[in-house]
């Protein structure tokens, strides 16, 4: 069992973006910024429900197999849930409508606890008010002898890596500088220390960062 994050990031470090507005939930940002990421077959098939075969299949998309791959639970923030845009909506079920692409208990670090949510599909989300290591122990019982995914956002994931507690990153650099947004390095200082650092460039341009302990 290993606990794992995948991230994208522009060149100037940025893991979330903040140019949404009521009109554009997610923002041109955040567009630019996983464009590699959400052209892939993979992306098209598990999160779009795309059944013609259509999207990238070089390697960007083995990366996004592998983001898929093996993961028994996830633990993510209240953010990439979706309940900083939807605080008060006791119906807000989350981004991916009915089907979300997961199928394993999700954790939910949230300073609003709220009741669980669970799809058919077999995807349950979790409400929590915890620190890293409790999330971290909840979700190794959730898990079985799957990984558990840091699901993000960058603030979630610094967490975890200040922590000592992730095992693998890995981090797609997308050949953009935004300018703005919230980074993923600050207070990191020597991260790479106790690491195995690779990199592959993709078709794309985007180059993949892998952290391995």
């Amino acid at each position: 069992m290993a606990v794992r994050a995948d991230l994208n990031l522009s060149l100037d470090g940025v893991a979330a973006t903040t140019d949404q507005t009521p009109e554009n939930m997610f923002g041109e940002d955040w567009g630019r910024l996983v464009a590699p990421y959400t052209a892939t077959r993979t992306f098209r098939e598990r999160v779009m429900h795309e059944e013609n075969g259509a999207g990238t299949t070089g390697i960007d998309d083995r990366y996004a197999q592998a983001y898929f791959e093996g993961v028994g639970a996830e633990i993510m923030g209240a953010g990439m849930f979706g309940l900083h845009a939807f605080p008060d909506d006791p119906d807000w079920r989350g981004w991916w409508g009915e089907e979300p692409p997961f199928g394993f208990p999700v954790l939910v670090l949230t300073h609003a606890p709220r009741p669980p949510i669970e799809f058919p599909n077999g995807t349950r989300f979790e409400f929590r008010t915890m620190s890293p290591d409790e999330a971290l122990a909840e979700a190794r019982h959730l898990a079985g002898d799957g990984d558990i995914r840091i699901g993000g956002g960058a603030s979630v994931v610094r967490d975890f890596l200040r922590a000592g507690l992730v095992d693998r990153l890995h981090v797609a650099i997308t050949p953009i500088v935004l300018g703005r947004g919230h980074h993923l390095w600050d207070d990191l200082h020597w991260l790479e220390d106790g690491y195995d650092v690779s990199s592959e460039v993709a078709e794309s341009g985007v180059i993949h960062v892998t952290f391995r302990r």
